[in-house]
């Protein structure tokens, strides 16, 4: 299975493909989509970067699956409202791409990655290298999206176990239940 991992943000969006066969995990491709050569208040021009460049990559590399990480609410709330765009920017192009997409929280993906849900982004840049078996480390915007596609490696063999074993059913996540996506 191939999985594009997503890290999104306005300025500094990174992206990271990885290959998963079994615990076998390979690199193939990470770096960043930038929007910071256009105005910053020219929201819907940034925010097209960023669904172009997804479409770009999903042209480029065929991932099977996608893995993005999911936002939390900021200290400024004007900065939570931006980059909740940018998210949902690639979200959008995820899923015109027809890629099926799963979200996790940067704690779920440290913890999958490093082992504890508190590392900091230099420890995860760190095991990014070390799992994928890079020569160098990743920039950290890369480092989390591959950290994102390593979670969703790691969780997709989890279920597939649990499913094999009848003790898990699929579960649809884009339904609505009384009000809000689950």
């Amino acid at each position: 299975m191939r999985i594009l991992g997503i890290d999104p943000g306005l300025q500094t969006t990174g992206f990271g493909v990885i290959d998963a066969e079994g615990q076998t995990l390979r690199y193939v491709a990470s770096g960043t989509i930038t929007t910071t050569h256009l105005e910053r208040g020219d929201l819907p021009a940034r925010l097209k970067v960023l669904y172009d460049g997804i479409g770009e990559l999903r042209t480029r590399y065929h991932p099977d699956a996608a893995a993005i990480e999911i936002v939390f609410v900021n200290v400024n709330p004007q900065s939570t409202l931006l980059l909740g765009q940018a998210r949902g920017a690639c979200v959008t192009a995820l899923v015109s791409c027809n890629l099926a997409v799963a979200e996790y929280t940067p704690m779920q993906m440290k913890q999958a990655v490093a082992g504890t849900g508190r590392a900091a982004k230099a420890e995860v840049q760190q095991m990014v290298k070390r799992l994928l078996q890079l020569p160098g480390l990743p920039g950290k915007d890369a480092a989390d999206a591959l950290g994102l596609a390593i979670t969703h490696a790691h969780a997709a063999i989890a279920t597939a176990r649990l499913q094999e074993a009848g003790g898990v059913a699929r579960r649809n996540t884009g339904a609505y239940k009384t009000g809000r996506v689950v």
